[in-house]
């Protein structure tokens, strides 16, 4: 109990060090630039409180629990008594499925529930008037992440050098932008920005580095890594895509009812 407690206040400590710094500038500003009162000083008081002790419990939650689970099982969905293959027969890359399986549906769970991309997503739909919905949003790039997560277990397996995903993945992203609407673009852009925060990151760490450690012949440091990169990458071509496929949709439903508009009376 007492570890627990230390282990309690180290983490309040650092989330303590990390919200400082913004309280700090925006208060900073507010009062040196601007040269005006903090407005409803008592409510940013409480809500930094709030922040820091949410935070806290949510970081203190995840490091007791979710991350030694999903390197557990990592470990697990790698070993050769699971895959049901004798460690000195050698395991090929389509032995992992489980593995695929399990990078995907815990990319898509982690995202989510990522409070970053709820809180974007919230404000797209706000900003637009509805026309970009938040649930859409967040199913768009809760696949990307899932698929990024999959590919990249893929790479870890395989061994095939991270360049070559990245290459490809950004060639795609170029050719998505000169034809996906102008609007959802910079949304995209910044959905791949906003997976990497608070839950995506240390879990996805935990999964990569599991991962690299279990599979034969694969090292920590040289294959363990990447993966959050492909999870920044691929929530923008899911997210273009859903934006395209929707716009081409909406147009072959213009396009049949145009017929009908035309004759009625």
């Amino acid at each position: 109990m007492t570890g627990l407690v230390a282990d309690f206040g180290r983490v309040f400590g650092s989330t303590l060090k990390d919200v400082a710094p913004i309280f700090l500038v925006l208060v900073g500003f507010q009062v040196g630039i601007l040269r005006r009162k903090v407005p409803h000083l008592s409510e940013v008081l409480f809500g930094m409180v709030y922040v820091i002790v949410g935070l806290t419990f949510f970081l203190f939650g995840l490091e007791l629990a979710l991350f030694p689970l999903g390197k557990e099982m990592a470990r697990q969905l790698t070993d050769p008594a699971f895959l049901g293959v004798a460690a000195a027969q050698g395991v090929r890359w389509f032995d992992y499925y489980w593995t695929y399986l399990f990078a995907f549906a815990i990319g898509f769970a982690t995202t989510i529930a990522e409070p970053s991309l709820i809180a974007v997503s919230l404000k797209a739909q706000q900003v637009s008037g509805g026309a970009v919905r938040s649930s859409g949003l967040r199913i768009a790039v809760a696949l990307g992440v899932a698929l990024s997560l999959a590919v990249g277990t893929f790479r870890i397996v395989t061994g095939t050098p991270l360049f070559l995903y990245m290459i490809v993945g950004y060639g795609l992203v170029v050719v998505q932008t000169m034809f996906a609407p102008r609007a959802i673009v910079p949304l995209a852009y910044d959905s791949g920005g906003v997976t990497t925060s608070t839950v995506t990151v240390p879990l996805v760490a935990a999964l990569g580095l599991g991962l690299a450690s279990g599979v034969p012949g694969r090292s920590a440091v040289l294959d363990g890594f990447g993966l959050i990169a492909l999870a920044s990458l691929f929530p923008m071509i899911t997210v273009m895509g859903y934006a395209q496929m929707t716009g081409w949709l909406t147009r072959r439903a213009e396009r049949r009812s145009a017929p009908l508009s035309e004759g009625d009376p």
